[in-house]
């Protein structure tokens, strides 16, 4: 294999800070999972063989056939003793919320809502637009399932309603270290929600408590995300993996970062699936470096929409990609809900960030990111799958120059900049 190199006339690469490595870990299991037709009885038959806790953390949660056998599961464990904890987006669930908590609620499942949407003035609050996407599940801390597939039918989207063929998206399930550091996430998110939906009782407390501070300090350590800190993957035993959150604290960038560390240190392959694409300059250049110093760069978007705004965003992104030699692909077969890349031989990521403005800047997000050779081929078989079956932009049919196209990309940018501000993100994107 030949190391990419710069061609000639294209100048210095000008590369991006280089950002502390993840806290990777060693000797954990993984396995990839394809739709919830996969993931779901993984999930079932975890939970079914839970003795202590579970701990759960979905956008959505939907009352349709798909994820029935997992809630029936969560309901059965918290009828016989587990304790069970769900978090569910107050968005993204709404519509089924009062049925879980007919459900889940009277089996004894501790349900709480992330930022809720039950009054009309709560539409109001400042934050709103920044949602949990998460999709997180951790049963006795001995497995976890983390991924970009949220509990409802691959079959059903909330839009559009039934479709013959499923989404295509990706989970994993974990065993091993890295368990920990999902549990902890897990947790402190539903705690985040609850003390957010509580904070009434939770003010009244403190002021009947003899020790205020000290009850203070409690409550931080359990709203806190793990400090996931910074270990190097050489030298680790395999399967080295890390778990990459975003939060709207101290791991703003961190999901955009892994990938941008990624894809500045390819030498031959970079492929990338993302429903939701309008990357920041910073993301945007080292792919364009990526693909002038020779390196395949091959990005696996939308062809069939579901949120048309998304759909002209990335496609007011073509010329530039394919003017720096980067190949686009839409696939039609079905909705893409996916959110993985791999890079090389031995880098993968799978997980809940997209692409995009709200993934990168605004929501919570969770992935885990992979450095080993064999998962890394596992999934590079999957694009390759799905790459068969989409259709490949045809770089001088895709041409949108002139007013028209300039126009185009003026109104996205200014869409996306108008959509930032008001969830109240600073610094440029």
């Amino acid at each position: 294999m030949t190391a990419a190199r710069t061609p000639a006339g294209a100048g210095p690469v000008k590369r991006p800070p280089t950002w502390p490595p993840l806290q990777f870990t060693g000797g954990n299991a993984l396995t990839l999972l394809r739709g919830g037709d996969a993931l779901f009885p993984a999930m079932v038959a975890a939970i079914e063989q839970a003795q202590e806790e579970i701990w759960l953390a979905s956008y959505i949660v939907h009352n349709d056939a798909g994820p029935a056998a997992v809630l029936q599961a969560l309901a059965d464990a918290a009828t016989r003793g587990v304790r069970v904890h769900v978090v569910v987006d107050g968005f993204g669930s709404k519509g089924p919320l009062p049925a879980l908590r007919r459900q889940l609620e009277g089996a004894g499942v501790r349900l709480t809502v992330f930022r809720p949407l039950e009054r009309w003035w709560q539409w109001l609050q400042p934050g709103q637009l920044r949602r949990l996407h998460q999709k997180l599940c951790t049963v006795d801390g001995d497995v976890a399932f983390v991924g970009g597939i949220n509990l409802i039918d691959d079959r059903f989207d909330l839009l559009h309603g039934w479709a013959e063929a499923p989404r295509l998206d990706f989970a994993v399930a974990v065993r091993g270290p890295l368990v920990t550091a999902i549990t902890q996430a897990t947790r402190a998110l539903w705690t985040r929600a609850q003390v957010g939906r509580d904070f009434k009782e939770e003010l009244a407390a403190f002021a009947r408590d003899a020790e205020p501070l000290a009850r203070a300090r409690r409550l931080f350590n359990r709203v806190r995300m793990p400090d996931l800190g910074a270990t190097p993957a050489a030298g680790l035993p395999p399967v080295r993996a890390a778990f990459v959150l975003r939060d709207n604290f101290s791991q703003r960038r961190t999901i955009e970062r892994s990938y941008v560390e990624a894809i500045r240190s390819a030498q031959h392959r970079i492929d990338l699936i993302s429903p939701y694409f309008y990357p920041g300059r910073v993301f945007r250049r080292v792919l364009r470096q990526a693909a002038r110093r020779g390196v395949c760069v091959r990005l696996l978007l939308q062809g069939k929409v579901d949120y048309r705004i998304a759909g002209l965003a990335a496609r007011a992104l073509y010329d530039e990609m394919l003017g720096h030699g980067v190949r686009i692909y839409e696939y039609t077969p079905a909705y893409l809900h996916a959110k993985v890349a791999v890079v090389d031989d031995d880098w993968a990521t799978v997980g809940s960030s997209n692409i995009d403005p709200s993934s990168l800047l605004l929501n919570l997000e969770a992935n885990v990111v992979v450095r080993d050779r064999d998962f890394a081929a596992d999934l590079a078989a999957q694009f390759e799958q799905a790459v068969a079956v989409a259709s490949e932009i045809d770089a001088s049919a895709a041409r949108q120059g002139g007013m028209l196209g300039a126009a185009r990309r003026t109104v996205v940018a200014w869409c996306a900049y108008v959509y930032l501000r008001m969830a109240g993100a600073s610094g440029r994107y």
